[in-house]
């Protein structure tokens, strides 16, 4: 073997170790801010991207880029949000660069007690078919410390077999989902559904053991039965809600949560505040804070939102609690306060 080779291997074994072992509570590095131990997370963030420095030309068509793990923490900081689960994407519809599990994994031990990693796996891998196995993969991540799958994405219909039979191995798994749903196939990343969400119900019916955290404007937008105005499909409807699909189906369906992240979230919780009060309070057991981190810099909503829904009592304090924190911490089983 040459040295070249064997220092190679070498790296990537030391890299897979390093991977699969988090760095200890006094090893930070630098800029880097643990939880404070024994003190409840202020904000816990379901829905958060980063990558690795890339070269400075790959970014987005506009420009833009995900954070690195350090800028990630920085704004983390700066907005009072302790811990945060990094997303992993794979698949390549819109993707302007990908993050393997791996990366995300190496990522997290960077900042042990504030970064979560979820893993991540493209349906049409291993052999493109309905009969792929996945177990081993999905098993071999857990054991890396993965708490999730997500944010899963494949421009495929919800309900395809593809689809389907993924869904069917992460339930077996027992890791959550966050999926991110999109209006048609084509020109867009995300699974498809139809206006009324009856492929998502399809799934739901399938898995009932699987937690499916939702996401994205076509899932949100159905809040509300004003979904379609002038003819189109809206993402980011405004005004008074009358109850809508979303609702129907979280009081049908105990396996679906709501990721409250990005405008999506935000919108559906503030558009009609009345309405978005109550709705927080009836589903204070399945929803979950977040913000959606996916850029540098980034305006962040939600939060100065829920600072005043607590100081102006807007709900009551055990949704505001429960949404901010715990309920992350029950669903990944990270044992805060245990």
């Amino acid at each position: 073997m040459k040295r070249r080779d064997l220092l190679k291997g070498v790296t990537a074994g030391l890299g897979a170790l390093a991977a699969c072992n988090p760095l200890r509570s006094d090893e930070v590095p630098a800029g880097g801010r643990r939880r404070p131990e024994g003190r409840k997370p202020r904000f816990s963030d379901i829905h958060v991207h980063t990558c690795k420095p890339r070269h400075p030309k790959v970014t987005r068509a506009n420009g833009t880029r995900y954070p690195s793990p350090q800028e990630l923490i920085e704004m983390m900081d700066a907005a009072g949000i302790d811990m945060a689960v990094v997303q992993t994407t794979v698949s390549p519809e819109c993707r302007y660069t990908v993050v393997s599990p791996e990366e995300t994994i190496e990522n997290c031990a960077l900042y042990p007690g504030r970064l979560i990693p979820f893993c991540n796996l493209d349906p049409r891998f291993v052999s493109n078919s309905p009969l792929a196995n996945f177990r081993s993969l999905l098993e071999a991540y857990k054991e890396m410390g993965c708490k999730g799958v997500g944010e899963y994405v494949p421009n495929l219909y919800f309900d395809d077999p593809l689809n389907m039979n993924f869904f069917r191995q992460v339930e077996e798994a027992g890791l959550p989902l966050t999926f991110h749903i999109a209006p048609q196939i084509g020109g867009y990343y995300g699974c498809v559904d139809d206006v009324g969400l009856p492929r998502l119900e399809t799934v739901l019916k399938a898995f009932p053991k699987l937690i499916f955290l939702a996401h994205s404007q076509p899932f949100w937008a159905e809040i509300s039965t004003d979904v379609i105005q002038d003819g189109k499909r809206v993402g980011y409807p405004k005004g008074k809600i009358t109850p809508g699909r979303v609702v129907e189906l979280m009081r049908k369906y105990p396996n679906l949560h709501g990721d409250l992240s990005a405008g999506s979230g935000f919108n559906a919780i503030s558009r009609d505040p009345e309405f978005g009060y109550k709705f927080m309070d009836e589903f204070q057991d399945r929803l979950c804070w977040g913000t959606d981190i996916g850029n540098v810099p980034q305006k962040l909503p939600i939060v100065e939102y829920f600072h005043k829904l607590q100081a102006e009592k807007l709900i009551s304090q055990s949704a505001y609690e429960k949404i901010t924190w715990p309920n992350a911490n029950r669903l990944l089983k990270l044992g805060i306060g245990a």
